[in-house]
């Protein structure tokens, strides 16, 4: 009996597809996992998130390469089956529920006049703040 190897493509829908890279244009640089009974489900080497750290530009210590591989495959592994449960009439969302806006509405209301503003200033002059200058420079 033999195996294919196929390669995972995670698209911006987040579905995951496997694809042959030796035929399929669409796959550029992804995960390749084997198609065996044992492999089914895509997984992440420790290899793999060295190359991705090393692409982001991340200092990973070896304790934090072995930590972050197996939590990195639970993740693929994860939206591999949200992806078999979520077909193609399902639409993609960001929220389960419609967001609306809850700010009030943008109404005109009186402020304050200048001579309001300016009374329990400590020093005024010529109608402004008058503050202490801190930079040295002249004005």
């Amino acid at each position: 009996m033999t195996y294919a190897t196929s390669t995972v493509v995670v698209d911006r829908r987040c579905r995951v597809a496997h694809r042959d890279p030796r035929t399929d244009p669409r796959v550029l640089d992804s995960t390749t996992v084997s198609d065996t009974p044992e492999a089914a489900s895509p997984s992440i080497s420790r290899a793999d998130v060295a190359h991705l750290a090393e692409l982001a530009r991340i200092d990973l210590t070896e304790a934090e390469l072995d930590h972050l591989a197996p939590q990195l495959s639970v993740i693929v592994e994860s939206v591999a089956r949200v992806s078999e449960v979520a077909g193609d009439e399902v639409p993609p969302t960001s929220h389960p529920l419609p967001v609306t806006n809850v700010f009030r509405d943008d109404v005109v209301r009186p402020g304050l006049s200048a001579d309001e503003a300016l009374a329990a200033a400590p020093s005024v002059e010529q109608q402004r703040f008058s503050v202490p200058q801190i930079l040295g420079e002249e004005a």
